[in-house]
């Protein structure tokens, strides 16, 4: 678990932590999207059982930042940051696919222990928000990350779940990083000096 951490602690030091969370306006504007948006409007259908899980918001306070974990039934996986970083479009990537339908499939088993919610608050510092999105309503439900991973509360198999994914989002993530730097390099090698003359 802890290199999950240090991959999402990695990313959250981008941006200085600060006494109260500085939440960037994009952040806002997707957020507000994935609390708002009807499945329809994203190809879900509703299924013959409306009680079907659609979606799965995971929300958990770092010190520096908020990290948002989307996963959806339409493929979407993404991670949004409050700072203002984020990563999107993982669910065309096979190993976040199959880790989020793994995820989605898991969600049903943990409704016992959620709350029926019209509200979305941002969780404190080190809690975690869950909700699960319904055709007919939004289930929710918060506890402390350190009860979660010590396996002290219910919930504790949801939240592996979806660390799970972000390894694989972490993995696709690093390779894609590795890639970007093994073309720059090649750009720099093949690339002419500033002193060099094309015409000699």
């Amino acid at each position: 678990m802890s290199d999950k951490f240090s991959f999402l602690s990695h990313l959250l030091g981008r941006a200085a932590a600060g006494p109260e969370y500085r939440l960037a306006e994009n952040y806002v504007l997707l957020r507000d999207m994935v609390f708002t948006m009807r499945p329809e409007a994203i190809g879900i259908i509703a299924p013959h059982k409306p009680e079907d899980i659609w979606g799965v918001v995971m929300e958990q306070a770092y010190p520096e930042a908020l990290v948002t974990l989307v996963a959806l039934a339409d493929g979407s996986v993404s991670l949004y940051f409050s700072n203002g970083g984020g990563i999107i479009g993982m669910g065309s990537h096979a190993r976040p696919q199959r880790a989020a339908q793994a995820l989605l499939a898991a969600a049903p088993e943990f409704r016992q222990h959620c709350q029926p919610t019209t509200k979305y608050p941002l969780p404190q510092k080190n809690h975690v928000h869950f909700y699960l999105f319904t055709h007919h309503a939004t289930l929710t439900a918060e506890a402390r990350e350190q009860d979660l991973l010590r396996d002290h509360n219910p919930l504790s198999p949801l939240f592996h779940k979806a660390h799970e994914l972000i390894t694989e989002i972490r993995l696709i993530d690093e390779k894609q990083e590795g890639k970007h730097e093994e073309k720059q390099q090649s750009e720099q090698v093949l690339s002419p000096s500033s002193g060099d003359n094309p015409a000699e």
